[in-house]
Order: structure tokens, then C-alpha cells, then sequence
């Protein structure tokens, strides 16, 4: 693990002009890719703001992109969500997004917005990995942080949500290489719809945003050069 944490700082510091990054320091750009769960709404929240404060609080430099805005307490916050759009809509729009906003780090989390009777996994693994491979062009070196999304007590609807997050692990196996990471998180472990989502048992409520920015936050800092103090 501290060989592969290595070699991802070392694929980092080649990416990112030092031009961005004052007294040497670093500036990491992170592209959220999802649906609504990352753009967020007014009547539910996203991790987006608490992940960013959790970043800067331990003292990375970082910056999110994306062809989309969303205000916040600290401004607006690039990112790369649709609300009501699917993995499959995902895929045909981040090309030009990321060609325009070019990132170091992309988080997917899509999943959503499909119904169990249309057994979906097999499309939405294909748009997923059509994803990676859209950002690879791109950025030969870009790191892909793919989710295991977040469950829903919205059933029958979401019930192929399980079946997919496995789907979802097998394909960051098979993807991933030394030189070009794609990492799980595990969002779905330890996240209860009847606690971290609003009434709609779908999108995150406070409590769920937070528990969401923790788990990205984990995984970023195991890839990032640690800040200089």
C-alpha cells in the first residue's frame, strides 16, 4: 500500500504545472462526476462543501472542477452532477467537460435514475467504464476515484442498487493499473437511508453528506502528497 501511495504522488507531480502551485506547493484539481447525490439541491445536501472543508482544514491545496457551478457558504463549487441523468448521459457529456476542465483526480459516484425492471447494471457498467476510458485519453495520468454508491429505501426502484456496487468493484479491478489507478470507495458500507437521506430515502441529508465527504476524503488523502506545515 505505501509502495502503490507512492507511485500515485509521483504520477501526481508530474501532472500539475508548478505555475498553479506557489512555493512549491501543489494544486490538486478533483472533478465530481455524478447525478443529483453530486450536484446537490436546495432541499438536500452534497458532500462537495464538507469534502472541500475537510481538504483544506488539513492543508491541501485543491480546487474543483467542472463544467457546472453550485453556490456554497464558501462560494460556488465547479462540479460535474446532473440531477436526473444517468450513468449513459454521464458518459456522452464528460468528454468535452474534462477536455475544458481538466482534472488530476475525477470522483464517480452514478448509479442512480434507473429502475430495477430494466435491470440496468450491465448498461451502467458500460457507460462507467466508457468514463474511464473518456478521462484516460484525456489525461493519461488522471487518478479515477469510482464509487460504490450510496443505497436507497426507495424500493423496488433502486433495488438493483447491491448487485450493481459489486459490478462496480470488479470493474475498478480490472481497470486499475500502477500507472493508471482507478480506486473503490465504498460509499454504500455504513451509510443507513433511513438516517443519512431526507424523506425521499435517496438524496443525503447533512448527516449523509458528511458521512460521503469522509469516505472520499479518506481515500484522497491516501493518494495526495501530504500538505507542508
Amino acid at each position: 500500500m505505501k509502495r502503490l501511495a507512492i507511485v500515485l504522488c509521483l504520477l501526481l507531480a508530474t501532472s500539475i504545472s508548478a505555475a498553479d502551485a506557489p512555493a512549491g506547493e501543489k494544486i490538486y484539481r478533483i472533478m465530481p462526476v455524478g447525478d443529483s447525490i453530486t450536484e446537490g439541491g436546495k432541499t438536500f445536501a452534497n458532500y462537495r462543501l464538507p469534502l472541500l472543508e475537510k481538504l483544506t482544514a488539513a492543508g491541501y491545496r485543491v480546487e474543483f472542477v467542472g463544467s457546472r457551478k453550485s453556490e456554497s457558504r464558501l462560494g460556488p463549487l465547479a462540479h460535474e452532477g446532473y440531477g436526473g441523468r444517468n450513468a449513459e448521459f454521464l458518459a456522452t457529456v464528460v468528454g468535452k467537460s474534462f477536455h475544458d476542465h481538466p482534472a488530476d483526480i475525477v470522483l464517480i459516484h452514478a448509479g442512480h435514475n434507473h429502475f430495477a425492471d430494466e435491470k440496468p447494471v450491465d448498461k451502467i457498467f458500460a457507460a462507467t467504464e466508457a468514463m474511464v476510458d473518456t478521462f484516460r485519453k484525456a489525461n493519461p495520468r488522471v487518478i479515477i476515484l469510482l464509487a460504490q454508491v450510496i443505497p436507497s429505501g426507495k424500493l423496488p426502484k433502486y433495488a438493483y442498487i447491491p448487485e450493481l456496487n459489486a459490478a462496480l468493484a470488479k470493474l475498478a479491478g480490472r481497470l486499475s493499473t500502477t500507472g493508471q489507478p482507478v480506486l473503490i470507495v465504498n460509499q454504500a458500507e455504513g451509510f443507513d437511508f433511513e438516517k443519512d437521506t431526507i424523506d425521499d430515502k435517496v438524496h443525503p441529508n447533512t448527516n449523509g453528506a458528511e458521512k460521503m465527504a469522509a469516505k472520499w476524503y479518506e481515500a484522497l488523502s491516501g493518494i495526495m502528497e501530504k500538505p507542508k506545515r
